[in-house]
């Protein structure tokens, strides 16, 4: 199982941040290695949410599965990864001087053998490491109000 870790310092508050992550549907628009989300549950927040997504990754074009596993209000949402990769993650925010907020993505994923199992989650955790700065640098543009 390979573990990703990327975090940032965006300048605004947790609540503003909370704004923008809340919507799972949303994340398309700073995601870019994500293509199509639909929520499949009746509910579209909170734990026990389901929703399908198509995620790209060079020549990868994978559709998934997730399931909000944890949702701590303003503060974290946790997912379960059902499908060809599997494995858990979390988005943290958290208060820090100033009003800002420290913005956490912690991912644990298993790849499959056809995926190079542990050897390719150890090379396709390097690519999504890097992948995933992208999308915070985006996410924080994107609600500090200066988006490029």
């Amino acid at each position: 199982m390979g573990r990703i870790r990327v975090s940032s310092v965006i300048a605004t508050s947790p609540a503003t941040v909370w704004e923008e992550i809340r919507s799972v549907e949303k994340h398309a628009d700073w995601m870019a290695n994500t293509t199509d989300i639909a929520v499949e549950s009746e509910q579209a927040t909170g734990v026990g949410t389901i929703y399908r997504c198509r995620t790209r990754v060079g020549p990868l074009n994978l559709k998934h599965r997730l399931v909000i596993t944890s949702w701590r209000e303003g503060r974290e949402i946790g997912v379960s990864h059902q499908g060809w990769i599997t494995g858990n993650g979390t988005m943290t925010l958290s208060r820090i001087r100033g009003d800002r907020t420290r913005f956490l993505w912690v991912e644990h994923l298993s790849f499959p053998w056809w995926l190079g199992g542990p050897i390719g989650g150890f090379v396709g955790g390097m690519v999504l490491r890097r992948v995933w700065r992208r999308n915070i640098r985006v996410l924080k543009a994107l609600v500090e109000g200066d988006r490029t």
